[in-house]
């Protein structure tokens, strides 16, 4: 895995639009750095319901966020259309590692990339387990 997020749009494989709201401003008038994590999780998790069939309500098998980070590059603010930009850095047994990035919509250098780490678990123990197929399949289609 690199060291540095890669923060061109030309690194992902699949994008999803994002509108800012007004509640994303800080008061310095652009979105605050918490944001960007819930732009990062919404692009991911819409991936696994959409393309590995994941059913948020009642799965017995769910993805717990144990690790994230975030490199900002350049500001966004409240009205913009952005992109998020996602693909599978490092794809294990029980674990998947995203690279994620925040691009407007019209430029090829991300505003914002970082990455963050799913571990799935079995929702009635929180114990680790393997994969599902269904989700293992869709995650070996967003790996470069």
């Amino acid at each position: 895995m690199s060291t540095a997020p890669t923060s061109s749009r030309s690194a992902y494989r699949v994008f999803y639009p994002i509108t800012t709201r007004w509640m994303d401003n800080d008061i310095y008038g652009h979105v605050n750095n918490v944001t960007y994590y819930s732009y990062f999780d919404s692009a991911v998790n819409r991936y696994l319901i959409e393309e590995g069939g994941l059913d948020i309500q009642a799965a017995p098998v769910v993805g717990f966020v144990v690790n994230s980070s975030c490199d900002y590059r350049a500001p966004i603010a409240y009205p913009e259309a952005i992109e998020a930009g996602i693909r599978v850095e490092r794809l294990g047994n029980s674990s998947v590692t995203y690279a994620v990035a925040i691009f407007k919509s019209s430029e090829t250098e991300a505003c914002a990339a970082g990455s963050f780490t799913h571990v799935f678990v079995e929702r009635s123990s929180n114990r680790s387990v393997p994969i599902p197929e269904n989700i293992r399949r869709a995650l070996e289609a967003l790996a470069l």
